[in-house]
């Protein structure tokens, strides 16, 4: 009979196959991370692209579809049985970043004492590579399938890459988001909706000095306005209605003819939303110039009760593999998730890297983190495309 406290120590092959995939892992992280991709820069995207269709092709043995829409290059692997009755799930990652080329020079690529750094990587190329090599540890699927799709302008709240995702949703068993983790690798089981207003005002100009009871200040009507609209928001249901960038009038002597302010909305319900929305719908002027409200519901929220049931067979398979179970947690931003949730298909976010810092100089990733992870995402496929478990661990194989 082996011995127990040896036993205890036998890695699952899905968690040893991650970790002999992490050389090649961090290998591909690197070289995506040096190809800068910011959302805004066609060209570089579609060198991005390019990238990430070299290395896709490599770990899954077919080469995707390039889907450029409206300039923008997105890319999709679909892997698997061409029966539509086959069970399917879609897993969502994006190539694009926030930082501009030139970035990496500021914010070189390391990995020292085990975190590993550089622009893009906690958001989200980790994920981005973690996925890739996550469906291709399941081997050949015959009577199951996943679509990989990889797009290029997330962090522009995916204006051309939308419809791709909501076309690819229907009928999947689940969504799985490659985004970062939130704080000590919680999973993301909720997502603030998102609406982006502008409100312009027009008034009338005038001399400030000879004559401004001629003109209609539009500056005055904007202070007016920003205070209703803040009034908008409701703490106690976690709506955030704020005022973000301003701008008024032309010249320091003359009346402002117009004035214009945008608002970033956050809310937990579809149903808070709409009510926001009503209110930006019903702005009238107290200073009699003319307001335009432009603008509206950007991304639907990821409700918690589309993510939930996914989470727990995620801890039971967390449990079962031996990584540690992933806690849960709701967040204000959004993701492609958000999408794919308020279609009524099972989405699960943030199973991309640990780590912290996104957007920001200190954007790392902790390396230690990327096998469990990878291998949590094999173990959950597996479990949502119920493919046979994976072959028990072999005997002598221990954790490191």
């Amino acid at each position: 009979m082996p011995d127990a406290a040896a036993t205890s120590l036998q890695v699952h092959p899905v968690l040893a196959a991650a970790e002999r995939s992490l050389p090649d892992m961090l290998t591909d992280l690197e070289r995506l991370i040096r190809c800068e991709s910011p959302s805004a820069d066609l060209a570089a995207i579609a060198r991005s692209a390019d990238l990430v269709a070299e290395i896709g092709a490599s770990r899954l043995g077919t080469q995707p579809e390039r889907l450029v829409v409206d300039g923008c290059t997105h890319l999709r692997w679909r892997v698997g049985s061409l029966d539509r009755a086959a069970p399917r799930v879609l897993v969502l990652a994006h190539h694009d970043t926030v930082w501009p080329i030139g970035s990496i020079d500021a914010h070189p690529f390391s990995i020292e004492d085990g975190v590993l750094r550089g622009p893009g990587c906690f958001d989200m190329l980790t994920g981005l590579v973690a996925a890739i090599h996550g469906i291709a540890a399941l081997g050949p699927l015959f009577d199951a399938a996943v679509t990989l799709l990889v797009t290029g302008d997330e962090e522009l709240g995916s204006p051309t890459s939308r419809k791709l995702i909501e076309q690819e949703a229907p009928g999947c068993v689940a969504v799985l988001v490659l985004e970062a983790s939130g704080d000590g690798g919680a999973l993301k089981i909720g997502r603030k909706g998102v609406s982006l207003y502008r409100v312009e005002i027009t008034g009338r100009s005038a001399h400030a000095g000879l004559e401004p009871e001629r003109g209609l200040n539009a500056t005055v009507e904007l202070a007016h306005q920003i205070v209703a609209v803040a009034g908008f928001g409701d703490a106690t249901l976690g709506t955030t209605v704020t005022p973000t960038v301003a701008q008024g009038g032309t010249t320091t002597n003359t009346v402002a003819a117009h004035a214009a302010f945008s608002v970033d909305v956050r809310a937990r319900s579809a149903a808070e939303q709409e009510r926001v929305d009503g209110a930006f719908r019903t702005l009238e002027s107290v200073t009699g110039a003319s307001i335009a409200v432009l603008g509206g519901i950007n991304r639907p929220p990821l409700e918690t009760s589309a993510a939930e049931p996914v989470w727990r067979r995620a801890i039971a398979v967390a449990e079962r593999i031996g990584v540690e179970p992933p806690e849960a947690i709701v967040v204000g931003g959004a993701s492609d998730g958000n999408f794919t949730a308020s279609l009524g298909v099972p989405t699960l976010d943030g199973l991309g890297a640990v780590g912290g810092g996104a957007h920001a100089a200190h954007e790392h990733v902790l390396v230690d983190a990327i096998a469990p992870r990878t291998a949590l995402l094999v173990g959950l496929l597996r479990d949502l495309l119920a493919l046979p478990d994976a072959e028990e661990p072999r005997p002598g194989t221990t954790r490191a």
